[in-house]
């Protein structure tokens, strides 16, 4: 079993400054997800640069609330073009998994799963001690699983941070890559079939 960390004001902060974001996005984004994609696109034709910067920071603070990377692709994908899209994206995803890890341990999960999964737990930790790497990228690369619980899990078991991020960058990366290159494609084929 964990041991109970000491309450400190520093953690209630930090778990203070965690609800805040998750709060704050999670309401921007549900009550005006519809508009998103036009208020992006407006902006990105007034300045690239500009609508760059908003979906970085997106992208950034989207994992405070849990909300997968893909909700973002599906807009974006129609407004950036594919190679700057997919190195945003990474630097969001990488701001993001980093924001998760060192916010792990102020929250009270582990507690939770170990009372409630423990044999379940136990298997994860064996199999993210022997080889941590491996299974961020294959966890990072599937689309079923929340990439942001297994960012949260290595913060709490404090896997390597280094080979956590390799992970996760590899396995988003490539999930990432498929569905920028795949829908900028799919795009430009429906544009040219309807256009015909």
């Amino acid at each position: 079993m964990m041991t109970e960390p000491k309450a400190t004001p520093l953690r209630g902060l930090r778990v203070a400054i965690w609800i805040l974001f998750a709060a704050a996005f999670g309401f921007l984004y549900y009550r005006y997800s519809g508009t998103w994609g036009t208020e992006i696109g407006g902006l990105a034709m007034s300045s690239a640069w500009l609508a760059y910067a908003v979906y970085m920071l997106l992208g950034a603070v989207r994992g405070f609330a849990f909300i997968p990377v893909t909700n973002l692709l599906v807009l974006a994908i129609p407004i950036f073009p594919p190679v700057p899209l997919l190195l945003l994206t990474l630097a969001g995803i990488a701001i993001s998994s980093a924001s998760i890890y060192a916010f792990a341990g102020s929250l009270k999960l582990a507690e939770y799963f170990e009372r409630k999964h423990a044999r379940h737990t136990e298997r994860v930790r064996a199999a993210l001690r022997s080889n941590p790497t491996a299974i961020v990228t294959a966890w990072s690369f599937l689309p079923v699983v929340p990439t942001d619980l297994i960012c949260y899990v290595c913060g709490v078991m404090k896997i390597s941070f280094t080979r956590f991020m390799l992970g996760v960058l590899v396995g988003e990366g490539a999930i990432c890559a498929v569905y920028i290159f795949a829908g900028s494609t799919l795009l430009d084929l429906g544009k040219r079939w309807l256009g015909a």
